[in-house]
């Protein structure tokens, strides 16, 4: 555990842009380090990030000498290491927890991995997909995601004005991120009434305002 945390991140990242969140409901301050997935073929390919990094993805949490990849691992460590700070990230009871973590891995490990840059550079260099088709990949794969995770918010007595309750967690981290997904690839919400009012919910506090896309020093100006 360190005074000092760093965050490799990319402003439209909606994998960094999930611990972004965290960081701030923990309250922790960090050192924001820029990193470029788009510019001269990707920074993150750069031997300098692989070496942080081998999978040349962010984010990647560095606390101290410490390196933490993968944003569901970033959060929970960061949960265990500082659960003294800010909001509890995940609820007491290991039921409850459990259903913070299946709601946030439908996100993380279903919906996301179809959706992310690589996937889409794929199938552009090998499938030619034009621009329209990359778009209607992402819907379907989004609007697939969230009519499960609209049934299982609705369906629950737990979901409260979070996923999980009244306090958000690590699922709202997730669920955020891919609602500002699902927005700039033009999906209708109108489905998804549920996720719909914890989006806005959330976007109320101001820990998930200042962790929005356009509010980061790398993002266009």
């Amino acid at each position: 555990m360190s005074d000092i945390l760093r965050l490799y991140s990319y402003w439209r990242s909606s994998a960094a842009y999930r611990v972004r969140i965290a960081l701030n409901l923990k309250q922790l301050k960090y050192d924001y380090i820029a990193v470029n997935l788009i510019e001269g073929g990707g920074q993150q390919h750069q031997t300098s990030f692989h070496k942080l990094n081998p999978q040349e993805r962010v984010p990647v949490l560095m606390d101290g000498e410490r390196i933490v990849r993968q944003s569901l691992a970033i959060i929970e460590y960061l949960e265990e290491t500082y659960s003294d700070r800010g909001h509890a990230l995940m609820p007491p009871t290991a039921r409850e927890r459990a259903r913070v973590r299946a709601l946030a891995q439908l996100v993380a490990c279903d919906i996301h991995p179809l959706n992310n840059l690589a996937v889409l550079e794929q199938l552009e260099q090998q499938f030619f997909a034009t621009v329209r088709q990359k778009e209607a990949w992402m819907q379907h794969w989004i609007q697939n995601g969230f009519a499960a995770l609209e049934e299982l918010l609705i369906s629950n007595p737990a979901t409260g004005e979070f996923c999980e309750g009244d306090e958000p967690t690590m699922a709202d981290c997730c669920v955020v991120p891919q609602v500002y997904n699902a927005l700039r690839y033009g999906v209708d919400l109108g489905a998804y009434p549920t996720i719909r009012r914890i989006y806005e919910r959330c976007l109320k506090m101001d820990e998930f305002i200042a962790a929005a896309p356009e509010r980061q020093p790398d993002a266009p100006r």
